[in-house]
């Protein structure tokens, strides 16, 4: 299952002061893009401990508990983690992973907050977390009397929320300056292959390991520690980031006029980092529309236009890059018509590439 309506980090936050106080949520997202922390932060803002159960662990009798003799009559005894005299908030994480005989376990204790005998404190909150079949991980169809039992919403990245949190958690400055230059790499799809792929957690794993190098790693430690983390793709332009920023260039003086590409052939991964950022640069702050725009738009999308022409002659792969639609993702249509006017040998080898 997802849901038709997805919200971002701070629309979930939102979302669960108003909602998970009155009724059971579940959250579905991929993994590694804050489920859990969001939730811990949701517990400390209404004054509660967050009990975390990990539904891919659980074994019914974790939950029911097992049966005791009292007063010649069997009674089942839920565990002290659950059986608390006190209001929570209980997370039941990975809930969807979790066999059918757990899941049936918790049809009580999130319709009614019950498991037996017991019933969570008045004040208490449940929400649950999973991720999507899609996403290559461990999960199982949710019964359908356990998903009418909760509210859903989907989780997605947002590169803002995410910055705005790294800035407050003193994130290594440049894996925010990297991500501030390509948003598009704060999450990629999770891989049919076992290999590594790039989501919030794992940008701030990269951060922990880049602070316990020091000041500034060598290239072969940048290498190491950006290819355990990431995604491939992003591995490799994040060395070539590092590179770069060690380097005389940087995309603002190129804009401005203040230096050219960099062409010598041993700089031939600073040249492709940039070329990327000026693409990612270009979608994100030109309008999809001509009517939209303003006169910094004019200026940026005339120099753009005259940086592709010098980028073609020192790599046109490079430069059919930066034009072509990749993902979905394109250049404004606009700006797209404006290069076939005055830039037509690039456009028309890109489409026939």
């Amino acid at each position: 299952m997802q849901p038709a309506q997805t919200v971002t980090p701070k629309g979930l936050a939102e979302f669960l002061l108003h909602v998970a106080v009155v009724r059971p949520v579940f959250i579905w997202g991929p993994p590694g893009i804050g489920k859990s922390a969001i939730v811990q932060q949701f517990a400390r803002q209404v004054d509660l401990p967050c009990v975390s159960l990990l539904g891919s662990q659980l074994a019914p009798e974790d939950l029911i508990g097992v049966p005791q003799i009292v007063d010649g009559k069997s009674r089942f005894c839920p565990p002290t983690m659950i059986a608390r005299d006190t209001p929570y908030c209980l997370f039941l994480d990975e809930l969807n992973a979790c066999s059918h005989e757990v899941q049936k376990a918790f049809y009580s204790l999130i319709h009614e907050r019950r498991l037996g005998e017991y019933e969570l404190p008045r004040g208490s909150i449940v929400i649950g977390a999973g991720n999507r079949a899609q996403d290559s991980a461990i999960v199982r169809p949710m019964s359908s009397a356990l998903l009418n039992r909760m509210i859903h919403v989907q989780l997605q990245t947002s590169h803002r929320d995410w910055l705005e949190w790294a800035h407050a958690n003193e994130i290594h400055p440049t894996v925010i300056e990297y991500v501030q230059n390509r948003p598009d790499h704060l999450w990629s799809q999770p891989p049919k292959t076992e290999e590594p792929f790039s989501t919030p957690r794992s940008w701030h794993m990269l951060s922990d390991a880049l602070k316990e190098y020091g000041e500034e790693p060598d290239e072969a430690a940048v290498d190491l520690l950006a290819s355990g983390c990431l995604s491939p793709a992003h591995a490799g332009q994040f060395r070539a980031f590092v590179k770069q920023v060690r380097s005389k260039y940087r995309l603002a003086a190129i804009l401005r006029g203040e230096m050219g590409w960099p062409h010598a052939p041993e700089e031939r991964d600073i040249l492709y980092f940039l070329s990327q950022s000026l693409r990612a640069r270009l979608i994100k702050e030109l309008p999809d529309s001509r009517d939209a725009l303003v006169e910094g738009h004019r200026e940026l999308a005339h120099r753009a236009k005259a940086l592709l022409r010098d980028l073609a002659a020192i790599s046109f792969e490079m430069a059919q890059l930066v034009v072509a639609r990749q993902a979905g993702e394109g250049l404004p249509d606009w700006l797209l018509m404006e290069i076939v006017r005055d830039l037509p040998r690039l456009v028309e080898r890109r489409d026939g590439a």
